[in-house]
């Protein structure tokens, strides 16, 4: 004698496609990001020369555009697929990912301000190389150029942080123009000029020129010192961003998770 057992279970199409349309931004996103990423390194001719990946010391902010691109682009598809085949494999694969990115999430944000000093150097650390390597990529100059005007300061600590730069410090042996300058990020705002001097900054830290004699004043605050000063001010939306982000993420795994339990009840539902 056969025994039979059927099951009104089914597969929700409202979790299916949610899932699926979560994702297609996701997988979108990730294309974007790494066509612009690739487009950057061909516009820097590093494509066609790949050894210049390994020339700069300092941050090429293409490199986290190429990992967020990948990132996304392979969870998105991942995430896509499982959704519409209705594959275990690739959803507990999207589901285990977006889990670890959480808590890794979460990790980072705990053991930065419990080691707020350790932090704090290596942040100084990160900065002043980016300042030795400002002139090696275009990308970095305009990072920096960005924070320093976005945060109306200059260097690290301090303008004098330019003396790492082959180009800006005060030696003797330098024989650059910009010697003893900072770059014309640090400059504050003239509402006058209608056009942007990109020479303001030259020769703005000489030896026994002050903050008055200078033709064009410049930020005496460091970036870091003024990023410190900005946390504390701005912590409730740090912390909406983060929680933002966080139940984005959990709505994922919650839609994940219940994708695998109506396939899992599905499948257990077959006649034997």
């Amino acid at each position: 004698m056969h025994y039979y057992r059927y099951s009104t279970a089914e597969v929700s199409c409202c979790y299916k496609y949610l899932l699926f349309s979560y994702n297609i931004i996701f997988w979108l996103s990730g294309v974007v990001l790494l066509a612009v990423g690739l487009w950057a390194w061909s516009e820097k001719g590093v494509l066609s020369d790949i050894t210049k990946v390994t020339r700069l010391h300092g941050f090429d902010p293409v490199y986290l555009v190429l990992l967020v691109g990948m990132v996304m682009f392979v969870l998105g598809f991942a995430g896509c697929v499982g959704a519409l085949r209705e594959n275990i494999c690739l959803l507990k694969f999207f589901c285990g990912a977006i889990v670890l990115i959480f808590f890794l999430e979460l990790a980072v944000a705990v053991l930065a301000f419990l080691f707020q000093d350790w932090v704090r150097d290596r942040v100084k650390e990160f900065f002043e190389n980016n300042i030795k390597a400002y002139r090696d990529d275009i990308d970095l100059q305009n990072l920096i150029d960005s924070l320093q005007k976005a945060n109306m300061c200059c260097g690290a600590q301090s303008p004098d942080d330019w003396n790492l730069n082959e180009y800006f410090n005060c030696t003797l042996d330098n024989n650059s123009r910009e010697r003893c300058g900072v770059p014309f990020s640090c400059c504050t705002p003239d509402p006058a000029q209608s056009v942007l001097n990109t020479q303001c900054g030259y020769d703005a830290r000489l030896p026994g020129i002050t903050s008055i004699a200078r033709s064009t004043p410049i930020y005496e605050k460091g970036c870091i010192p003024v990023l410190e000063g900005w946390l504390p001010r701005n912590i409730y939306i740090v912390a909406g961003v983060f929680l933002g982000i966080s139940l984005l993420q959990i709505f994922g795994i919650f839609l994940a998770r219940t994708l695998m339990s109506d396939i899992d009840a599905v499948k257990a539902g077959f006649h034997i």
